[in-house]
């Protein structure tokens, strides 16, 4: 009989743990919320970066965005994920994780919970301190331009994800984020980053010209977007690589961390998977002549050197103004499209405003007039 009692209490007793667990994972917060929250009380815990990424929805595979972002940085950040959103138009889950300074955190938190009301909360994001190795750590975060080395620590940093999308804080979308992240499945067994190339023309490229250590192929890359299979890069041992290259070359390294990645990738060439230009669109692509064929046009515009902020090519400015103004929910060919079509000044004297079809290609591709079905 007291067997019999025992049994059943135990019954009672799991019956109950096992209700309490289907409200606890039904009632579960936001995970963007709840990251956030930690961050900015005592950091994430280790029980939030155990989560895995491998998040599947109706649409596919979660899409994770990585940006940085200190001081200025901060509003280009925020528009380039605005562009990321706009252009989704596949509506893959997109989560960004911002790794800012801590004055930054709030705005940041404040701006992307407006942004997830107002779009059917189609992405997450979780927000991180800045990281970098004890050693050297000043040099580390003043290397080429503020925090721009951090990437060279997210393998470590992000332990929670398989891998991500890096893109500076300077460059926008002008097509869905999905089709960069495609390009993993056409990683090798040895590839664990994609890249760009630095130039197209062996005239006008800075590596083979100027550089003074070792770099990537005949003109090196861009870092600027970087496609990163994390899982790869911690089982390559990835930062014994890179500390070392530091320590041997820190004198001659005029790009900061691009310099760091061109030396690990001549030693490594089977490592990296290069991708067209499209992808990573600079000005020096167009301003003396065309160097980027870009037959299905320009995806990712990179406006280094202050292109978007300076009128010295009016269509960067152009474009990124008018995606800052941008509303959600409002029509994309009316405020996009015949915004830059409307307010670029043709003839012009920039051979980069010649290019307007390149530049808008892609959106004239995705949204008609007046529509917002995605064309076939």
């Amino acid at each position: 009989m007291k067997t019999f009692r025992y049994l059943a209490l135990l019954a009672a007793a799991s019956f109950l743990l096992l209700l309490y667990y289907i409200y606890r994972v039904g009632d579960r917060p936001n995970s963007s919320d709840q990251n956030l929250a930690e961050h900015l009380t005592d950091g994430l815990t280790k029980a939030a970066v155990s989560r895995k990424s491998y998040a599947h929805s109706s649409n596919g595979t979660e899409i994770s965005v990585v940006v940085v972002a200190c001081n200025e940085r901060h509003n280009e950040a925020l528009n380039m994920i605005k562009s990321a959103i706009i252009f989704n138009r596949n509506q893959s889950p997109l989560r960004f994780v911002i790794i800012a300074e801590e004055k930054l955190k709030l705005n940041f938190m404040e701006k992307l919970n407006d942004w997830q009301e107002v779009t059917d909360r189609i992405f997450t994001y979780e927000i991180h301190s800045l990281t970098f190795p004890r050693a050297n750590k000043d040099e580390w975060r003043k290397l080429f331009k503020p925090c721009a080395a951090q990437r060279l620590f997210l393998p470590s940093l992000l332990q929670h994800l398989d891998a991500v999308l890096y893109v500076d804080s300077d460059t926008v979308f002008l097509s869905p984020v999905q089709e960069i992240w495609a390009m993993f499945q056409q990683f090798n067994a040895t590839q664990f980053a994609g890249m760009a190339p630095e130039h197209e023309d062996m005239n006008a490229g800075w590596y083979n010209r100027f550089a003074r250590h070792p770099y990537y192929g005949e003109l090196g890359v861009n870092s600027g977007v970087m496609l990163m299979n994390l899982t790869r890069m911690r089982e390559f041992r990835w930062e014994e690589h890179i500390l070392p290259i530091y320590r041997e070359y820190r004198l001659q390294l005029v790009w900061g961390d691009q310099d760091i990645l061109n030396v690990l990738f001549h030693y490594n060439p089977d490592r990296l998977y290069v991708f067209p230009c499209d992808w990573n669109y600079r000005a020096d692509h167009c301003m003396y002549m065309s160097v980027c064929d870009a037959p299905d046009g320009v995806k990712i515009i990179h406006g280094n050197r202050g292109y978007f902020h300076s009128r010295a090519q009016p269509i960067f400015n152009l474009i990124y103004s008018t995606i800052e103004e941008f509303t959600f929910r409002t029509d994309v060919y009316g405020n996009f499209i015949r915004t830059i079509e409307e307010s670029l000044v043709l003839p012009s004297n920039s051979n980069c405003d010649k290019l307007l079809g390149k530049f808008l290609q892609d959106p004239r591709k995705y949204f008609k007039e007046n529509q917002y079905e995605e064309v076939p």
